[in-house]
């Protein structure tokens, strides 16, 4: 599932995408335990039919010795999922979103120790700046409590849950990545049937057709098509670059927020867009060669 020939581009347009998912949030009834269940079986059905249809195997017998580290991730990531979802229950998409991309931060602190990646002064300085604007973005000091502040929490529990998918993918070497995505939500599926079956059940039966029609948005399009052009990028860039470019996901999200579904946004939030978004522009920008 080769869709852009530039890793840069299959990952600024994925998270462009994943942006827009509290979008979709918003018109589903069901917890956020199930949505995170029927996401991953809605996605599975499909990158498994796109497999068998294009005659496609998956590589056990050289992928073995990664197959457990897919399979953490892959829990990990429903609960993720979970903790993200849950979020949007308690504050704007702009905030569950922009807590939720603390992550970024958080992996580019941690490649400079699990992968030796070093930082540049620019990186350094971009890296910064854009933390800067997510903080002004987010509102975090300001808050006063209540169920924003119960928002801000889950959203920042999913974080560092994400963070940590994107650092044990970074030790897949050797997996696809449509492969790599349909062994992960198995492992979504398995870790969180239970769970949801523990908690209340199924509750599909209280959706709306527009319910229904954004629970397949998210299922298919997000992550049955992105998630795959996701981590297959992800495989091809390194930590930082990866991290600079997940803030795109935050400024979409603040502009779904405020445009469509009508959310306020502070002045520090807008200056805070601004310089997220004018550090990652600067930090894509390679200096001149000598």
């Amino acid at each position: 599932m080769k869709l852009f020939k530039d890793p840069r581009v299959a990952m600024a347009v994925s998270m462009a995408v994943f942006g827009t998912i509290g979008f979709f949030v918003r018109n589903i009834s069901v917890s956020s335990g199930e949505l995170a269940l029927y996401r991953a079986m809605l996605a599975a059905a499909l990158i498994g039919l796109y497999l068998l249809a294009t005659k496609q195997k998956i590589p056990f017998s050289e992928i073995k010795n990664e197959v457990k580290l897919l399979l953490l991730s892959g829990a990990v990531m429903g609960v993720n999922w979970i903790l993200f979802f849950q979020a949007f229950k308690y504050t704007t998409v702009s905030l569950a979103t922009l807590s939720y991309y603390f992550a970024p931060v958080i992996v580019t602190v941690a490649s400079t120790v699990l992968f030796r990646e070093k930082l540049t002064g620019r990186q350094i300085l971009c890296f910064i700046m854009s933390t800067l604007g997510l903080i002004l973005i987010t509102g975090t000091v300001g808050l006063s409590g209540g169920r924003d502040l119960i928002g801000v929490l889950f959203g920042i529990g999913a974080a560092f849950l994400y963070a940590t998918v994107i650092l044990l993918n970074k030790f897949i070497k050797n997996v696809d990545g449509i492969h790599r995505t349909l062994l992960q939500l198995l492992a979504v599926i398995v870790v969180l049937t239970p769970y949801v079956a523990l908690t209340g059940g199924s509750t599909l039966g209280s959706m709306d057709g527009k319910g229904w029609i954004s629970l397949l948005v998210i299922g298919l399009v997000h992550t049955g098509v992105f998630y795959c052009v996701y981590f297959s990028a992800m495989k091809e860039l390194p930590g930082q670059k990866t991290a600079i470019l997940s803030y795109i996901d935050p400024l979409v999200a603040v502009i779904v927020s405020v445009v469509i579904l009508g959310e306020p946004l502070t002045i520090m939030q807008a200056i805070g867009g601004l310089l997220i978004l004018g550090f990652t522009l600067l930090n894509e920008i390679a200096p001149a060669k000598k």
